[in-house]
């Protein structure tokens, strides 16, 4: 957790920082670097948190949503940690009444991003944190975070509306973590691309039973079977497979997406019949982890050093300045600081 003392500097940098990169770059560029895992994490360690701390995550989207709170750049925020996440919806219709717009696309892209991170992906990370940044025009950007509460770590996943060109293959525009998982289950990587239309033909499938008779078939062998199928398929019962694929039979689902936005269709449910297409048509899906490093430096701990107050404010100060100067026609200001950052840079 931030210190109140910290959040409070922290929720005013923010703002001086939206607002600059806005004012230069548009409200659409700020959306493209939220969506940059590495730019992301960086703003948290130059807001005075720690690069290490899954609370870099909800504290700085934190951070980001009540600076947006009080900014009018074209931008909005909906979601957050917790039961919060689930009035995403709420939010998002709450923002389309006020800027007359469908909320329709936000509200499916929101539910998709989380429903592929939970169940087409499976990395021993349960998401507990869900935040959309959007435009009233219809560009997005979802971050939300995972935690394995049994390793203590957590996986942070970005999305941006441009790079989407499927919800189900390869959609992210990176995943960061502490470490990789040695046992992932990725339907969404572009190996998966046949095990996915397998898992399909099973849930269209005219006999469930047919299906519910493999499956548990295979789990009366499961241990003797190859190491690496080692998929967690007890955690879901033959009778409830039976259940869903009734339910999916009954309304078919025309590709992929539909089938995931079906309810009742979990992770269980996926891996169950991931086994199935594996055993009975080989198709094969994906288990490598798609998590990258991520690493900055920063602070609230006292690591490298601890947050310098009166430097932190300066910089709130120099920022906040700059920007009330462009406004009134005057840019030399932050065209200076883009002249640091290329300094730097060089």
């Amino acid at each position: 957790r931030a210190p109140r003392w910290l959040f409070r500097r922290m929720v005013v940098l923010a703002r001086a920082i939206l607002e600059a990169v806005v004012l230069e770059f548009g409200p659409e560029e700020l959306l493209r670097r939220l969506a940059d895992p590495y730019w992301f994490q960086s703003l948290g360690a130059v807001l005075g948190f720690d690069w290490h701390s899954s609370g870099v995550t909800t504290t700085t989207t934190g951070a980001i949503k009540e600076a947006l709170k009080t900014l009018d750049l074209g931008l909005y925020a909906a979601g957050g940690k917790g039961g919060v996440s689930r009035k995403t919806p709420d939010m998002i219709r709450a923002v389309a009444e006020k800027e007359g717009f469908d909320p329709g696309p936000l509200i499916r892209a929101s539910r998709l991003a989380a429903k592929v991170d939970s169940a087409a992906l499976q990395d021993r990370h349960t998401l507990y944190h869900h935040t959309i940044f959007f435009t009233p025009g219809g560009l997005w950007v979802v971050i939300q975070q995972g935690m394995n509460p049994e390793a203590h770590t957590a996986r942070r996943y970005h999305w941006l509306s441009e790079k989407v060109r499927s919800f189900v293959e390869e959609p992210h525009t990176g995943i960061v973590a502490e470490r990789r998982e040695p046992e992932v289950l990725d339907l969404t990587d572009r190996e998966s691309r046949e095990a996915r239309g397998a898992i399909l033909h099973l849930a269209r499938e005219e006999h469930p039973e047919k299906v519910v008779k493999d499956y548990t078939r295979i789990l009366e062998r499961h241990l003797v079977m190859p190491a690496h199928h080692s998929l967690g398929v007890r955690d879901i019962r033959p009778e409830y497979l039976r259940k869903v694929l009734l339910s999916t039979y009954e309304r078919v689902p025309r590709d992929f997406e539909s089938l995931l936005e079906m309810p009742g269709v979990g992770p269980g449910t996926l891996r169950a019949l991931a086994l199935v297409a594996d055993v009975i048509y080989g198709a094969k899906p994906s288990r490598e982890d798609p998590a990258l490093y991520s690493f900055a430096h920063g602070g609230k701990d006292g690591y490298p050093y601890p947050v310098h107050r009166r430097r932190y404010d300066r910089t709130v100060e120099v920022i906040e300045r700059a920007i009330r100067l462009a406004r009134l026609g005057r840019r030399d200001k932050l065209q200076a600081l883009r002249k640091l950052s290329e300094l730097f840079e060089s």
